[in-house]
């Protein structure tokens, strides 16, 4: 897998705010005060009672609209006249220069699962390929400065890891087993995309924590042919296997025959002997059909 460089410069800093009760308390504070004022100025007709009330009425939504809020596993990016002032992650009721603009960005856990893709193997056969992908933002600035929509990146991004992964690997190697097979080598597969999706993240703040192949299959034209040629593939590996065992249980029972025990005299063969009851041996073991005896009634040698 190949490595990049992120092409954001702009890395998430801490924001300067303030807990928002205390400024909450002072701001009631300044309304009842423009109230108290307004009515005590109206009724003495005290001009500077009501220049204060005045003031105090502008303040008053000034420092309101300073008030934001922030739950769980969110921040809020701040930024005055577009440029970042820094991010705030910490609960609850927040306050900050009014004149900063607060976009909030969830740090919530996330997955999706891509779309199923029809693309080539390493090996040009059409195969059929999706992943679930879960995620999280890690850095709410290049979230929101690096990149247009981090969401839609990520799930763009997504689709053509994914896709890139299928034309690296072959779907299945049959019989080469140093070969690394998308059917074959999950955990493998698995790892190479994660790596492969969280170098393309990094442009966006964002943490691929999992990526896991959901749907893996040849494509519907061929998949057919693959099945009968996984068959026939299994079909000699098992038959391969049942001629070793024979030929070991033959030579097993040729060896009994000719050294005995202490209870059974040995029985000499010769070579034409041994070679029909070898034959005869691995025809009723290797045989997947049930075999018919022919009782020889003469000699062997007739």
């Amino acid at each position: 897998m190949t490595t990049r460089e992120s092409t954001s410069n702009i890395v998430e800093a801490p924001a300067r705010s303030r807990g928002g009760v205390p400024i909450l308390v002072i701001d009631i504070a300044i309304l009842l005060a423009l109230v108290a004022l307004y009515i005590i100025g109206g009724i003495n007709g005290a001009f500077p009672l009501i220049l204060a009330a005045i003031v105090l009425s502008i303040a008053f939504p000034f420092v309101s609209i300073g008030f934001y809020m922030i739950q769980p596993n969110q921040s809020a990016v701040l930024t005055l006249f577009g440029d970042y002032r820094g991010s705030d992650a910490t609960p609850g009721l927040r306050w900050a220069n009014p004149l900063y603009v607060k976009k909030k960005v969830s740090l919530r856990v996330r997955n999706f699962t891509t779309q199923t893709s029809k693309v080539n193997d390493a090996r040009g056969n059409p195969i059929e390929i999706a992943a679930v992908v879960v995620w999280r933002v890690v850095d709410t600035a290049r979230a929101i400065f690096g990149v247009d929509s981090f969401t839609n990146y990520v799930q763009i991004q997504s689709e053509s890891a994914v896709r890139q992964l299928a034309r690296m690997y072959p779907y299945d190697a049959f019989d080469e087993t140093d070969v690394t097979t998308l059917i074959g080598d999950t955990s493998e597969i698995n790892e190479d995309l994660l790596v492969e999706l969280q170098d393309r993240a990094e442009d966006a703040g964002v943490e691929i924590m999992e990526t896991r192949i959901t749907d893996l299959a040849y494509a519907p034209e061929i998949a057919e042919s693959m099945l009968r040629r996984q068959q026939a593939a299994a079909i000699v590996a098992a038959r391969k296997k049942i001629v070793e065992g024979a030929v070991l249980m033959v030579r097993d029972a040729v060896a009994g025959l000719e050294e005995g025990d202490a209870d059974h005299d040995s029985i000499a063969l010769d070579e034409d002997r041994k070679a029909t009851f070898a034959a005869n041996l691995m025809t009723v073991i290797a045989s997947d059909q049930p075999t018919n005896p022919v009782v020889n009634v003469g000699t062997l040698s007739r």
